[in-house]
């Protein structure tokens, strides 16, 4: 059994309106782009919004993809070690108690790694264990969660961390007028999150000192699933050249949600003698309202089972692997009755879907 201690999450501190961001790309297009289009695309987004890791006007200064990347690496540092601190804080969990350190990121770089250049930082030994993700995508928070119970599970008296930060803005390709990246350009946010797990044996907080973490509380992870949809590597991914990254985005992502990923939801569940109408918590990807709408028709969910993630949408955009993090420290505030199920649900290049199924 692992349970969840705390999430944290932390965003940049340059927050602007979805109407601003639009009309801010719309200055920038070149003549003869589609103005109208992208006005629509950012309409009907679903973001109200979202925060950026730099001032707006500071992306048209940005030169190539080494300089995005250098601000990625000094940001996410920064970023990271404010999560890190303030996930363990609420755990009331030592830096030096952590036995692993799970980090992922899709938008950035780091040799060393984010987890290696926070260690001595933020006070974690110099013997923990370290396991970088990269390439996972949207699907890295859940994914990233479930390597964290893989490990507990078998070192029960052990503490794990996760840490997803993603800074999407500084992917975006300005000049790049393709339906995929004028997508990315109306969807995707910044935001760094953190989660501080124990094994069943450590199953409260080891300290006294826990402010505001979730505490006995917190659910537990009863199981995991990964799955691979073979022939559809190329519907999702990067694109990378001199550039940096270049958003891949296949317009049949939401009807292979609606075709397949449902019926591995559906498959799950009946694992474990569910169905989707026992499911109290959904913690589901916010990869966009046609995702959200063919996962909610297909497994016939009421209004209300998607809402966590159409707010986080609405709040604060696609913020990658972060978005099931911060959805669930959502979920935990409004605290799900004793005996509850959840599930986090979430999706990546692959394609791929990560599943983690929560008790409360």
């Amino acid at each position: 059994m692992t349970r969840v201690l705390a999430v944290s999450t932390v965003f940049p501190p340059h927050r602007y309106m979805q109407h601003e961001i639009t009309e801010d790309l719309v200055s920038s297009l070149p003549p003869g782009s589609h103005k109208d289009l992208v006005r629509r695309l950012h309409a009907a987004a679903g973001v109200e919004s979202r925060h950026l890791a730099l001032p707006l006007d500071r992306y048209r200064d940005l030169g190539g993809f080494g300089e995005s990347n250098r601000v990625f690496v000094e940001l996410a540092t920064a970023l990271g070690a404010e999560a890190v601190e303030r996930a363990l804080a609420e755990a009331g969990v030592r830096p030096q108690d952590v036995d692993l350190v799970v980090s992922t990121t899709v938008t950035g770089i780091a040799t060393p790694s984010l987890d290696a250049r926070l260690a001595e930082r933020t006070g974690l030994r110099p013997d923990v264990r370290r396991m970088p993700l990269f390439g996972l995508g949207c699907s890295a928070g859940a994914a990233g969660l479930a390597r964290v119970h893989d490990f507990l599970d078998s070192r029960p008296d052990g503490i794990a961390l996760l840490l997803s930060t993603e800074l999407c803005s500084l992917t975006l390709q300005r000049a790049d007028m393709s339906m995929a990246n004028l997508v990315a350009g109306s969807l995707f946010g910044d935001g760094v999150a953190a989660l501080v797990a124990v094994g069943r044996d450590r199953s409260r907080p080891p300290s006294p000192a826990a402010s505001c973490g979730f505490g006995a509380s917190g659910p537990t992870v009863r199981a995991v699933r990964s799955r691979l949809y073979p022939g559809s590597g190329h519907l999702l991914g990067w694109d990378v050249g001199d550039w940096g990254f270049r958003l891949v985005l296949g317009p049949e992502l939401p009807e292979l949600v609606r075709l397949h990923v449902s019926e591995e939801i559906e498959s799950f569940l009946a694992e474990h003698d569910l169905k989707p109408g026992d499911v109290t918590a959904w913690i589901c990807h916010p990869g966009g309202p046609k995702i959200l709408d063919a996962l909610a028709d297909e497994l016939g969910l009421p209004d209300a089972a998607l809402a966590a993630s159409r707010r986080a949408l609405a709040a604060h955009g696609n913020l990658s692997s972060a978005s099931v993090l911060h959805i669930l420290k959502d979920t935990q505030n409004n605290r799900p009755p004793p005996g509850s199920t959840g599930l986090m649900i979430g999706f990546g290049p692959g394609f791929s879907s990560e599943l983690v199924l929560l008790d409360w």
